[in-house]
């Protein structure tokens, strides 16, 4: 993969079988939302699986995307670290 800094993983497989819902139990979630839920968590599962069995190949269905030409007003863009972000948001809440 060639170093660049404006790539990101994009992952080209399948979705496969196996349900898995969010389950605090004082959530409600609709039919649509564990739908959603489910594929997100099997891609994932995709992705991490192809990138352990692509160790030691050279190409696999996991290949890293890289802008042939990147967006000049993006150049300045400084990454969000959400978990800060949260943070900060929520001692500003009980500040107010």
């Amino acid at each position: 993969m060639a170093s660049s800094p404006v790539s990101r993983v994009v992952y080209n497989g399948k979705r496969s079988g196996g349900p898995r819902s969010p389950g605090t139990g004082s959530e409600i979630f609709t039919p649509a939302h564990e739908e959603n839920v489910r594929f997100i968590y099997e891609a994932w599962q995709c992705v991490e699986r192809d990138l352990r069995s692509q160790m030691g190949s050279e190409r696999g269905l996991v290949e890293e995307y890289v802008e042939k030409m990147p967006n000049p007003s993006l150049k300045a863009f400084k990454p969000v670290d959400l978990g800060d972000l949260k943070r900060r948001n929520t001692q500003d809440a009980k500040k107010s």
